[in-house]
């Protein structure tokens, strides 16, 4: 060869070899990616394997928490988004911004994360999707994002395989797979002996099984052999249905299983649009797990401009004593309203919600310095409201022949009190969306600046279950329209809350979760299942309760009853801080109150409104400790709970601000307590403490301690 085409050819042969290393590079670098928390012990590594599935893997500080899972969603159509994929792009971007809740916790809420996004194209359909990872230091998340595009336009999904692959057999804290209730005491097993088959849930998912693999459901929280907590849940669910999870306990995988509508479809959405975040948080310490905002952060900011008229509030109402069997939601009692006029009936002589009871009820909240009263039972349609199925049963206008609204309204207004509407649907959501502006209307001609709406029974339209995507719209709807009435929302039966109170804060609490209301009537609430709720439940938003039960045995109203509350009195206090909520109840009969003034004087000062939090100790299932600061001054509350295991800890007082001294009042477990043999066994003593000082707390069984500091003035 001539030495001039030598040379050509060798530089063109270099040349092109160069370019091809330079593509395998670039494929390389697109088909492996790797983010990091802003600390750098949350690594997650990213891949398109060799048949083109997306797939994950999650290491804390070097430690392999989440193995190789892979991520994708099934189509109607027959459509497979989850595998056949190539990257054509990715980005990172990084956020580090403080923001303001309405209410909350704290005042100042700190989201900071690294933010992988890769852009996945299928050749062979030609459709486009991406998947977006936020790495915060407590976690990481993921949500999967569909671009416009011609060939991906309006879809429907049938399954979602979101795997969260675990690496070990960890202890669990889970409740079973029901797509209309999360009423149910929390279990704490292995990993491997999750088994659902024993228990008798409403609509019997859990009770099917296929080789080992049961559906439980999200938050899942979870503790490691090696002392390593770990938490998946969700985020931002709007427009989707809630995430359940399959659990094959034989392997420890978990991956998503999506609750159906009536025809078995999961979700229907329209390009652009994006699937709810997929979390998983994770900390050798329990207390950032239960302190995390991870979820409110990934929520978008609120819309409400004008959030001036969205105040915390306490409240005392006509509630507790229908569930012990004082009085009766209903009017009539056992007189079936069906076909009568509302003046045809016959009033029981039990009707709680009459005129009369209620301003009792608003003279004792005038005279304790709460914010607002609750009346249940005060509209017509409880004769024959429940397991029914019937379309219209509720007006939510008409009041009952002995609620005079308008004359309890003013009485109300006079004595400085706001007043509670209460809606319950008996699950005929379609009755209330049809109904839903006349009956806001009339809360804002009575007064009423606040609903609690129940979602009790099967759903109408029939088949859709109270976590499908059609439920999920009609409870973010009705807080969205609540919002254009200045109106507050608390859910109750509804879907478990995923942030979006931070959007809407107007959806200022929701229930969600098995309530105190249990113990009036059921086995009741075991000790542990406070200690569980704020690291599952309450992660997604502020739970209302209904603490404050004073009288825990039920057999004071009727020697027949054997139910109880699970806990002591002072653990009844604790909750108010433990259990955060901006809308809380004293849940108790006045007459109770009035018993225990001494121990009643708690609530009376227990703050709503957070300027700061600090959890001292934690750990799921057995006890937490929290201090919070009020906003506005310079008082503090610290709540000490235990599951029915007593309990003695020193908690040091450095939270409190320095060069300070305090009152401190200890509302404490007495000698002899026991939330089974003596659960109204209580001491209240006064100290002086400053910053530097520390307090001894003696747990009794199912026990809890509960403590108001107040800066003494100079």
């Amino acid at each position: 060869m001539h030495k001039q085409n030598l040379f050509t050819f060798e530089k063109t042969f270099y040349m092109k070899n160069l370019f091809c290393l330079y593509l395998g590079l670039i494929s390389l670098f697109l088909n492996a990616q790797r983010i990091q928390s802003p600390s750098k012990e949350i690594t997650l590594h990213f891949f398109v394997s060799d048949n083109g599935t997306p797939t994950y893997s999650v290491l804390y500080k070097n430690q392999l928490i989440i193995s190789d899972s892979n991520l994708g969603v099934k189509l109607k159509d027959g459509s497979d988004l989850t595998s056949g994929f190539s990257i054509t792009n990715s980005k990172s971007s990084t956020l580090n911004e403080v923001w303001q809740p309405v209410l909350g916790e704290q005042t100042n809420i700190n989201n900071h994360y690294n933010e992988l996004t890769v852009a996945l194209y299928q050749p062979n359909s030609l459709k486009k999707m991406n998947i977006i990872f936020r790495i915060f230091d407590e976690g990481i998340a993921f949500r999967y994002d569909f671009p416009a595009q011609e060939k991906l336009n309006y879809f429907i999904i049938s399954d979602e395989v979101s795997q969260f692959n675990l690496t070990g057999n960890h202890k669990t804290f889970w409740l079973p797979g029901d797509f209309d209730s999360q009423e149910y005491e929390y279990n704490e097993t292995l990993f491997s002996d999750i088994n659902t088959e024993k228990i008798n849930t409403n609509n019997g998912i859990a009770l099917k099984s296929i080789a080992g693999k049961y559906v439980v459901q999200s938050p899942l929280m979870m503790k490691s052999t090696s002392n390593l907590y770990l938490n998946i849940f969700e985020a931002a669910v709007v427009n989707y249905p809630i995430m359940h999870l399959d659990a094959d306990v034989n392997n420890y995988k978990l991956k998503s299983h999506l609750v159906p509508n009536s025809i078995g479809d999961k979700a229907y959405l329209q390009t652009p649009c994006v699937s709810p975040w997929r979390t998983i948080m994770m900390s050798d310490d329990a207390r950032e797990i239960v302190s995390s905002k991870m979820i409110f952060n990934l929520n978008e900011p609120s819309k409400i401009e004008d959030v001036s008229w969205i105040k915390p509030m306490k409240y005392v109402g006509i509630w507790w004593e229908m569930h012990i069997g004082k009085s009766t939601w209903d009017y009539a009692g056992s007189q079936n309203a069906q076909n009568a006029l509302t003046t045809d009936l016959k009033p029981s002589g039990k009707h709680g919600a009459t005129t009369e009871n209620t301003k009792k009820y608003i003279d004792f909240a005038s005279k304790h310095g709460f914010d607002g009263v609750l009346v249940e039972g005060w509209n017509t349609g409880w004769e024959d409201w429940f397991g029914n199925w019937k379309e219209e049963v509720f007006d939510f206008v008409t009041p009952y022949p002995d609620f005079k609204i308008a004359e309890i309204s003013d009485y109300a207004k006079s004595k400085g009190i706001k007043m509670i509407m209460h809606h319950e649907t008996s699950g005929s959501v379609s009755n209330y969306e049809r109904r839903l502006d006349r009956a806001f209307d009339n809360m804002k001609k009575q007064g009423y600046g606040s609903v609690k709406t129940g979602y009790v029974g099967k759903i109408i339209p029939r088949g859709e279950f109270h976590d499908g995507q059609t439920m999920v719209n009609h409870y973010n709807f009705v807080a969205r329209r609540a919002a254009d009435y200045k109106i507050m929302v608390d859910s109750h039966e509804s879907s478990r809350l995923t942030g979006y109170n931070r959007t809407y804060p107007n959806y200022i609490a929701a229930e969600a979760a098995r309530g105190n209301e249990f113990n009036a009537w059921s086995n009741g609430n075991p000790p542990m299942h406070e200690t569980i709720l704020p690291f599952t439940r309450l992660l997604g938003g502020p739970m209302d309760y209904t603490p404050g039960i004073f009288e825990i045995k039920m057999g004071i109203y009727d020697a027949n009853k054997k139910e109880q509350v699970h806990t002591t009195l002072a653990k009844q206090l604790a909750l108010y801080v433990t259990m955060y909520s901006p809308l809380q109840m004293a849940a108790d009969l006045p007459e109770n109150y009035e018993k225990y003034l001494d121990a009643f004087q708690f609530i009376k000062d227990v703050a709503l409104d957070w300027q700061e939090s600090q959890y001292i100790e934690a750990e799921p299932g057995d006890y937490l400790t929290v201090a919070r600061k009020a906003k506005g001054n310079e008082n503090w509350f610290l709540g000490s709970i235990t599951d029915e295991n007593a309990r003695i800890t020193e908690i040091k007082l450095d939270f409190l601000s320095p060069n300070t001294t305090y009152e401190a009042t200890l509302y404490q477990d007495g000698k002899s307590a026991d939330w089974q043999k003596n659960p109204i066994c209580y001491t209240i003593k006064k100290v002086r403490v400053t910053a530097k000082s520390k307090m001894k707390l003696t747990l009794a069984p199912g026990g809890g301690a509960a403590i108001s500091f107040k800066p003494i003035k100079k």
